[in-house]
């Protein structure tokens, strides 16, 4: 399996492209020196990363260690850098920062010294005397894989990186593109593009668009998570890693900071798979196609002129309430059960805010068992907290210390799921999604064109998959032959927003 599989599985495993810095600064080993008086700085540094491995490994697509840091405390530190990738659970791919640039046999000995001795599975390198200096890397084991500095965050980058050739190109763009060809047979070469240059990371997007990239600079070097991502990342939501280091490691929870940032990241991977499928001719699923069916045959869509609450006119109306049998609930919840499956994400317990999502998440559960083999716990809240009993206004499976999808029909103004995210994180749980039958993309307020998901989205960090949206519910009218030829209702619906 080259690299770059390997990266993908297990971003796909944990539905997390977040990248774990491990940078142990002189004045993070200093703090811990009263703490652990008799260990010395060697053995500080390797239990700084370690703290921060075991914290954070749940969340962690790749960790990368700078070996300037364990190599300026002597051979102790070289051996315990060994040992904290030896440490770092398998399966997590190590990209090791050391940035070598050299060729022929000296490159082929750094090679040595990154993948046999250190153990690490991929390095950063330097382009400068060209695919020389990357060969010794990339060709004798294709498992191993190399990051190639393109465009960094330094200030004085700018006085190669972005000298402008006769092509009308930057320089940073030519050696994109000549990655891209180096890497056209052996998918284990990516490329560093620093977060705090927005502009570079969307054009080197676009020179390498099937390469992956690591972009350093989010946090204490001043790079915008949410802008950066978008520029940085396929239309699939994937190929980009993005390495935190202070971020977390000076956090006061570093658990709980690692978490926020991989939530925050796929918030924006979700806006940037949505947008993507989006634009142009949107396909259909069979299990949104089967939505729509049922949603109609149940009288649950119509269509005319309906007042919403906001007081707004809408040329469609979605009543959830109207799935009542036994039918209809078996065969939503499949649609539900298919959704969250493809969507990759990965919890403990469903959560149904009361009072649809109640039925909601019960019969969800059962189908993710029945039909797929997931058995997840189920919970739900009372409107009014019981002062008998087990009390209090959880109901159903313990939350503390869990991860949580909720699943509700819609949001409108997401009032419900800001108070699930209340309650749920006074229990101690760690909200990852939220599933809805169907986005209306309505905007949340007279004041943003942002539809109220995507405030949700930006406002809490998590991902939210749908059914289906409002540009399948237009292809669902386009292909049905009831619909197809009543020019009114389309035109209502897709002028609707």
């Amino acid at each position: 399996m080259s690299f770059f599989a390997k990266l993908q599985a297990r971003v796909d495993e944990i539905n997390s492209i977040l990248c774990v810095g491990l940078d142990p600064h002189s004045a993070d080993i200093e703090k811990l020196k009263s703490e652990l008086p008799d260990k010395d700085d060697a053995d500080l540094a390797l239990h700084f990363c370690i703290t921060i491995v075991d914290a954070t490994q749940h969340v962690a697509a790749a960790y990368k260690p700078n070996a300037a840091f364990f190599e300026a405390l002597g051979s102790k530190g070289v051996k315990n850098l060994q040992l904290l990738i030896e440490h770092i659970p398998n399966g997590i791919p190590v990209v090791l920062d050391a940035k070598r640039g050299d060729i022929s046999s000296t490159a082929v000995a750094y090679a040595k010294a990154a993948f046999e001795s250190a153990k690490a599975d991929c390095i950063t390198l330097h382009p400068y005397m060209g695919y020389d200096s990357i060969k010794p890397f990339v060709t004798s084991d294709p498992s191993k894989g190399c990051f190639v500095l393109c465009k960094t965050s330094n200030p004085s980058s700018n006085d190669f990186e972005t000298l402008e050739l006769k092509s009308g190109e930057m320089l940073y763009e030519t050696v994109a593109r000549k990655c891209e060809s180096w890497n056209s047979t052996s998918n284990n070469i990516g490329l560093v593009v620093g977060a705090t240059d927005v502009e570079a990371l969307a054009r080197t997007r676009k020179a390498a668009p099937s390469l992956w990239i690591l972009a350093p600079g989010v946090g204490f070097q001043g790079g915008n998570l949410e802008e950066a991502a978008n520029a940085g990342l396929m239309e699939n939501g994937s190929g980009l890693l993005v390495p935190v280091s202070r971020g977390i490691s000076r956090a006061e929870d570093p658990k709980s900071a690692a978490e926020e940032l991989c939530a925050a990241l796929n918030a924006v991977r979700q806006q940037k798979i949505n947008s993507s499928t989006g634009s142009g001719s949107t396909s259909i699923k069979k299990h949104q196609k089967d939505f729509f069916e049922l949603a109609l045959e149940c009288g649950v869509l119509k269509f005319g002129s309906f007042t919403l609450k906001s007081g707004r006119i809408s040329p469609y109306f979605f009543n959830a309430g109207l799935f009542s049998s036994g039918a209809a609930l078996s065969k939503l919840a499949k649609c539900y059960a298919e959704t969250i499956v493809q969507s990759g994400i990965k919890f403990d317990v469903l959560f149904g805010p009361a009072y649809k999502g109640i039925p909601l998440a019960s019969i969800i559960a059962v189908t993710l068992q029945n039909d797929f083999n997931i058995n997840v716990d189920v919970a739900y809240n009372r409107k009014e907290a019981k002062d008998h009993g087990e009390g209090g206004k959880l109901v159903g499976a313990p939350v503390k210390d869990k991860t949580v999808l909720i699943v509700d029909d819609v949001i409108t103004a997401g009032t419900a799921i800001r108070e699930s995210m209340t309650l749920l994180s006074k229990e101690g749980a760690q909200v990852v999604a939220v599933s809805i039958a169907l986005d209306r993309q309505e905007k949340a307020n007279d004041t943003t064109t942002q539809s109220a998901i995507q405030v949700v989205m930006q406002d809490f960090g998590i991902q939210v998959c749908s059914i289906a949206g409002l540009e399948h519910l237009l292809e669902f009218l386009k292909s049905s032959p009831n619909f197809k030829s009543d020019e009114s209702v389309l035109a209502s619906v897709s002028d609707y927003r």
